[in-house]
């Protein structure tokens, strides 16, 4: 059993899809301690060993884990982890940004529905499937690498692999994770905290019991490290924000990191039929219902690119320019989209005129482009009965100086900056405090910058029409 005093310290790991973060904290009052980083190699397929690898780094910068108590891993969704029956990984790791599983999504969500009497998939699961999910990737993975497939003894996801592999254990039948990130399978009923097996199957059209990772309770220590330390079952990534910034109810938390995402902590699950709202579940018990766009951050990356300007002297361009950006639309489906589901389209810039191709306005739109497609995520989940007080924006872009008063004007209610911090590892960190303390840990919140300002509805009206325009690309 492990026993806390006034200064034990827990950790709280983010491996998202660009970098692994550790944070760690006072159990207790959640003060930083201290904190470490380690790249990932870019692409949408990585070979897990490279987490494995940056996450030892990370923590020995951090000054390893010697006088910590307790960790606890958030983690990017969706990502197939493909294991033999030795453990042993068969093919890099498709992340939940590879849309080559696309076409697999719609033939699994068709064929459910088919042997179930026309009964969406969203029923079962909480969301209708796209090619983020793990179900699509496994359907990919049977149709096109079958003998990699005949050889698939287990499937893991980014947290549960790291987390697993954290605990020494070289046994798949030790693999663990929570409700969290398991409802990002497309195989997991979170609801009834039941794995879908026929679903499985249906994906790999074989019939195996392939080992999953068995779902814990979102405060059980599920493991320990070689040297003792505690492991808490972790979460998915959203999960671990939603606890990192300590979500209260009307709050709907807006991250811009490589993908966009808008959600809720909702004590009810949500099931779109359209498939626009995923109804996962949150890192305590409850639902997390969630609309996730592709291009966030790195449509930033490409202004900033396209006109030579550092990603501050790029916001400082777009707040020159009037809201509009005098009739400027961006559609920023630069790497395909996934809601709404159009994983071939391609990015889309209307309106220029020889008087309005400016520096300022093309740095107003791409920016204001990027932001209506989390102002329609937003404008989702409370077709779903999500109630929306305010906005909290977090994630790396927000940093930059066009982002919140940009979103206020497109949001229309008041946008909130929680003080910067790695929320996920945050979030991690909170849940194993959680889990040793045996309460919610009363941690010192941080305050955070308010923006506000008038909405122009006629902005979001013609990013819509061109979304409407271009629905069949």
């Amino acid at each position: 059993m492990t026993v806390l005093d006034e200064k034990s310290l827990v950790a709280g790991v983010d491996s998202s899809t660009q970098s692994v973060k550790i944070v760690i904290r006072n159990a207790h009052t959640g003060e930083l301690v201290r904190s470490g980083r380690a790249n990932h190699p870019s692409g949408t397929e990585v070979d897990p060993e490279h987490w494995w690898t940056a996450l030892q780094e990370a923590i020995d910068i951090a000054g390893g884990l010697d006088d910590v108590a307790g960790i606890s891993i958030g983690g990017q969704q969706h990502g197939m982890v493909a294991l033999d029956e030795s453990g042993e990984v068969i093919r890099p790791a498709l992340l939940w940004n590879d849309t080559r599983s696309a076409e697999a999504a719609g033939e699994l969500n068709d064929e459910y529905e088919k042997l179930h009497g026309g009964e969406p998939i969203s029923n079962a699961v909480g969301s209708r499937l796209v090619a983020a999910f793990t179900a699509s990737k496994v359907r990919w993975l049977a149709d096109h690498e079958p003998d990699n497939a005949s050889r698939l003894a287990a499937v893991a996801l980014p947290h549960d692999w790291l987390s697993w592999k954290l605990s020494g254990s070289t046994n798949i039948s030790d693999i663990f994770t929570d409700r969290s990130d398991a409802s990002g399978t497309g195989y997991f009923d979170s609801v009834t905290s039941q794995y879908r097996r026929d679903i499985l199957a249906l994906a790999l059209r074989d019939e195996r019991q392939i080992v999953l990772p068995k779902v814990l309770g979102p405060f059980d220590i599920a493991s320990r490290t070689l040297g003792g330390v505690a492991i808490g079952v972790g979460c998915g990534d959203n999960a671990g924000a939603a606890l990192g910034v300590d979500t209260q109810a009307g709050d709907v938390i807006v991250s811009l990191g490589t993908s966009g995402t808008a959600f809720s902590v909702s004590k009810t699950p949500t099931h779109d039929n359209r498939g626009f709202v995923a109804g996962f579940a949150d890192a305590t018990g409850h639902y997390l219902p969630l609309v996730c766009t592709l291009n966030a951050a790195r449509i930033l990356d490409a202004g900033s690119n396209i006109l030579g300007l550092s990603h501050n002297e790029f916001g400082e361009r777009a707040l020159l320019a009037a809201p509009g950006a005098d009739g400027l639309t961006l559609l920023p489906y630069f790497e395909g989209e996934r809601t709404p589901d159009r994983p071939f389209a391609t990015g889309t810039l209307t309106g220029l005129t020889l008087r309005n191709s400016t520096p300022e306005n093309i740095a107003r739109a791409m920016i204001e482009g990027m932001l209506c497609g989390l102002v329609d995520a937003v404008s989702q989940l409370e077709s779903q009965g999500v109630a929306v007080s305010r906005i909290l924006i977090i994630g790396g872009a927000a940093k930059n100086p066009a982002i919140a008063p940009i979103a206020s004007s497109l949001f229309g209610k008041p946008v909130y900056l929680p003080q910067d911090g790695e929320y996920v590892a945050d979030g991690a960190a909170y849940q194993i405090a959680w889990t040793l303390i045996g309460a919610r840990p009363q941690w010192q919140n941080s305050k955070m910058e308010m923006v506000e300002l008038p909405a122009d509805p006629s902005i979001m009206a013609r990013y819509l029409t061109l979304v409407d325009r271009t629905s069949s690309w």
